[in-house]
């Protein structure tokens, strides 16, 4: 995959996980809330059956797999695109 994602690589990937990180729990990072300020979260963007996506998050300590079943969904644009660069075509197949 390029620095950014688009519809076509978006179709061309398997269902499944395609990318993953670590970030802080901060209003830098990816928020969700001050009780754990600092502590790092655990994000995995997926694909669908169909080129539909979306991104998970959680505690780090809860893994990649937690994540993706359990996480909640990432629902903000500027938050979707600082994780997951991608262009119009494949931010219009987010999944929210």
């Amino acid at each position: 995959m390029e620095n950014i994602l688009t519809l076509q690589q978006l179709k061309d990937l398997p269902p499944g996980i395609f990318a993953s990180g670590i970030v802080p729990n901060s209003p830098e990072g990816i928020y969700m809330t001050t009780h754990r300020e600092g502590d790092n979260l655990i994000w995995v963007a997926s694909r669908g059956r169909i080129h539909d996506w979306a991104i998970y998050v959680t505690w780090a300590e809860s893994g990649r797999e937690f994540a993706l079943s359990n996480g909640d969904k990432v629902r903000g644009e500027v938050n979707i695109k600082k994780l997951v660069p991608c262009d119009g075509e494949a931010f219009e197949m987010y999944r929210y």
